[in-house]
């Protein structure tokens, strides 16, 4: 697939009315007690639609470079599916982290050789499209808040999960997560040569997610006002915001 030709332009044209949607559907549904039967459908629907792609990818396409699912997105579309189920505040904050720093990188700069009809290509953009989709919709639209310790467990286990997709790497020769190589033509290329661009976007991404976080936060304080939380995850202080301090579920 071209970067920004047509089969590029399209999924990124819907990605726009995506987002807004995702929030307009998210401050409707901010008052109700719970996951709503909407957010419960959309968890089915994730993998409903990702699955069958990746079985198909994985019968009639097997290549051990591409088709296995190591790659962070792999995860994430099973955080977001738990995310849009239960609206518990790790998976919540999973699907905000990777996909509002990680798998967006896709949306924009992807690293897609295959272009329509190929299944792979739909895969990809359904994959990436309800990942960012849902991080807005549970965050943005239904402003539930990450929490200072929900942050410190995303690193961790995406810390977790790049040392053992790397070490896979190195075991089969292959580039899952782009740990061991750049992708072509990705915003990786700001950044310096292996290893220290891996050094450098683990230094940016900690540093990115803790600052989405205060803006989660304050976004989430900012609904709330003094009357209520309004479905807000997490109630939000002057200590949170600072890093610490009280925490409310």
């Amino acid at each position: 697939m071209d970067p920004y030709g047509t089969t590029h332009l399209v999924p990124l044209g819907l990605f726009v009315v995506g987002l807004a949607v995702a929030v307009v559907l998210g401050r409707r549904h901010a008052e109700a007690d719970g996951p709503t039967r909407f957010s419960r459908a959309w968890a089915l629907l994730v993998p409903a639609v990702t699955i069958p792609f990746q079985v198909i990818d994985l019968v009639a396409n097997f290549d051990i470079d591409v088709t296995l699912p190591l790659h962070l997105c792999d995860l994430a579309w099973i955080a977001a599916t738990w995310a849009l189920w239960t609206h518990r505040p790790f998976p919540v904050a999973l699907t905000y982290f990777w996909g509002l720093t990680l798998t967006i990188q896709g949306v924009l700069t992807p690293s897609l050789n295959e272009d329509l009809p190929h299944p792979r290509y739909f895969a990809f953009w359904a994959l990436h499209l309800l990942i960012v989709w849902a991080a807005v919709y549970l965050v943005v639209g239904l402003r539930r808040a990450p929490r200072w310790q929900d942050y410190r467990a995303a690193v961790v286990t995406t810390l977790a999960w790049a040392v053992a997709t790397y070490t896979f790497n190195v075991l089969a020769d292959t580039n899952y997560g782009y740990l061991v190589r750049k992708p072509r033509s990705s915003i990786l290329d700001l950044l310096g040569p292996w290893p220290w661009y891996v050094v450098e976007e683990i230094a940016i991404v900690v540093t990115a997610w803790a600052l989405l976080t205060v803006a989660a936060q304050w976004w989430a304080a900012r609904a709330a006002g003094p009357s209520g939380t309004h479905g807000v995850e997490a109630a939000v202080d002057v200590d949170d915001l600072a890093g610490g301090g009280r925490e409310q579920v």
